[in-house]
């Protein structure tokens, strides 16, 4: 079978990571979290004090990054200049920062040409933003997976309690301006592909939005 450059993109907590995983084992793909890029610039630019707006520092602070995927029994873990930081990128702190870096053009630019090189080999799934409008604009199969905010507030309220003492509201709040701020951007605002297959999985187990999309693969 021909191996496909796949791309799942979607606002936060539509399941996208979950999702991407699954149908990454199903098809014995690769999966790729391009989201854990965007965070890992976040945790380097708060640790050493950057301004997520000063364009200039970001540019500086990017070419001291060394960003990669490293698979060990945990799975797939993010490494910044040699050390995993795969827990540290999950609070909400590092959530908010990432979409403040996420929308600065420095720090696209710098990410683009790292997720296109992790892309040449196809046989992947990239879970994103704007995999399907910009960095993969010609990927054989894209979709683009959205839920209800409250849905989204609630899956991500119960991926956090462990780490976090927010409340689902303060979740819903949170995911609301994540919302704006994301498809609000001048540079590469969230939105589906035009050739994207949305899915609202508001109401769907996990097995069967895999499952529509393994669907979609075999055509």
């Amino acid at each position: 079978m021909e191996k496909l450059l796949i791309t799942i993109d979607g606002p936060a907590g539509a399941g996208k990571t979950t999702v991407s995983r699954a149908l990454a084992d199903r098809l014995g793909y690769r999966y790729i979290d391009t989201g854990a890029l965007y965070r890992g610039v976040a945790l380097a630019a708060q640790i050493r004090g950057v301004d997520p707006q000063d364009d200039n520092d970001l540019k500086q602070l990017c070419s001291t990054l060394d960003l990669s995927f490293v698979r060990n029994k945990e799975g797939l873990s993010l490494f910044l200049n040699g050390e995993n930081i795969s827990d540290r990128i999950r609070t909400p702190e590092i959530t908010m920062l990432a979409s403040a870096v996420s929308a600065r053009p420095v720090v696209r630019e710098f990410l683009l040409d790292l997720q296109k090189d992790l892309g040449r080999e196809k046989a992947a799934v990239f879970e994103g933003r704007d995999m399907g409008t910009v960095v993969f604009p010609d990927a054989e199969l894209k979709f683009f997976l959205e839920a209800s905010t409250r849905t989204r507030a609630q899956r991500r309220h119960a991926e956090q309690k462990s780490k976090s003492s927010q409340t689902l509201d303060e979740v819903e709040r949170d995911i609301q301006r994540r919302d704006h701020n994301d498809s609000t951007r001048e540079v590469a605002p969230l939105k589906p592909a035009a050739d994207a297959i949305v899915i609202d999985s508001t109401g769907m187990t996990v097995d069967e939005v895999v499952d529509f999309m393994v669907s979609h693969v075999g055509k």
